[in-house]
């Protein structure tokens, strides 16, 4: 018999109850990650895209880290303390031991190869973080594994690029980010290059494969119309001579 407050098997049933109790706790927390992505495509992922879940991954705002713990803590997870006591204010780590699974909270900003501010509009959906930021925290990625690509791919096959959020992936508002940072720019056009190189290895149609290359193409137009910072001016001077991006942390 499973406990009330015990880990679900199902990893999708899992985040969805800690969603639950969060709104019900009144804690702001959104999920990030592929579960965030498959959460919307409700009809499911397409098959060239389908994959499994490991983890969970989640952004709260800055000030609720006591909060999101003792949420967490209280529904079956043990908690990294060494970890927390020293990354709290940007970084939370919990384990799901019976299922071996690790539950990551980042506060504030979702930070790895880039710092992207995932907290900032956490209003805009009741359960993830919006589609700018979803795909973002996969385009910043710069040594691209297998489930990141097919996450990116599935975005864009599943949503439209304009310059509303919503079920739309809001391509003015990542245009507004990467023209105050020529880093993320810089990785996000390299990601996007990828992600139009590698779409014929999928299983999509022509039909479908033809849609993702326009949104791509849309989604790069509209990051290269956004007029760029003095900084990112600057910082496009030195170009790849100078490493623009931070190796991500890797927490066991």
């Amino acid at each position: 018999m499973i406990e009330a407050d015990a880990p679900r098997v199902d990893i999708i049933e899992e985040a969805g109850r800690l969603l639950e109790a969060a709104a019900a706790d009144g804690v702001p927390l959104r999920l990030i990650g592929g579960l965030a992505v498959r959460l919307h495509a409700p009809g499911g992922l397409h098959p060239a895209v389908a994959r499994s879940y490991k983890d969970i991954d989640f952004v709260t705002v800055r000030g609720k880290s006591r909060q999101a713990t003792e949420l967490i803590g209280g529904r079956g997870y043990v908690a990294n303390d060494e970890f927390n006591a020293v990354n709290g204010h940007r970084r939370l780590l919990f384990y799901d031991l019976a299922n071996g699974r690790q539950v990551d909270v980042f506060v504030g900003s979702f930070e790895m190869c880039h710092v992207i501010p995932v907290a900032k509009r956490l209003a805009l959906d009741a359960m993830t973080v919006p589609l700018a930021e979803l795909l973002l925290t996969k385009l910043q990625v710069v040594a691209l594994n297998e489930k990141d690509q097919r996450d990116i791919l599935a975005l864009l096959h599943h949503h439209e690029v304009g310059d509303a959020d919503g079920e739309i992936i809001n391509g003015s508002y990542i245009g507004s980010l990467c023209a105050a940072d020529w880093g993320l720019w810089r990785t996000c056009k390299l990601n996007l290059q990828r992600s139009a190189e590698a779409l014929a290895t999928y299983g999509f149609s022509d039909e479908e494969r033809t849609q993702i290359t326009r949104r791509i193409e849309r989604l790069w137009d509209m990051i290269e119309a956004t007029p760029k910072s003095v900084k990112w001016k600057l910082r496009d001077r030195v170009g790849d001579r100078k490493q623009w991006y931070e190796e991500p942390e890797e927490v066991d």
